[in-house]
């Protein structure tokens, strides 16, 4: 089992996370708020929860997007 399925199982909020997880995308971490935030923190990027439905369609995830996105 990888680390991120270890993690998964360990995790007491994955199935709340999931529940309210709005990504479209289809990744490993989903569920992993943790996780995804460390990700998109050292990519200089903002997670796709942070957008409105539109925005995160787009699967842009940059700052530039997000200001765009949200204001």
């Amino acid at each position: 089992m990888s680390d991120l399925g270890k993690m998964k199982e360990a995790c007491p909020n994955i199935k709340h996370n999931l529940a309210d997880c709005s990504c479209t995308y289809d990744c490993p971490k989903k569920g992993l708020c943790c996780q995804c935030v460390a990700y998109h923190r050292k990519m200089r990027q903002i997670p796709g929860c942070f957008f409105t439905a539109q925005g995160e369609r787009t699967y842009d995830r940059s700052y530039a997007n997000f200001r765009s996105d949200c204001c």
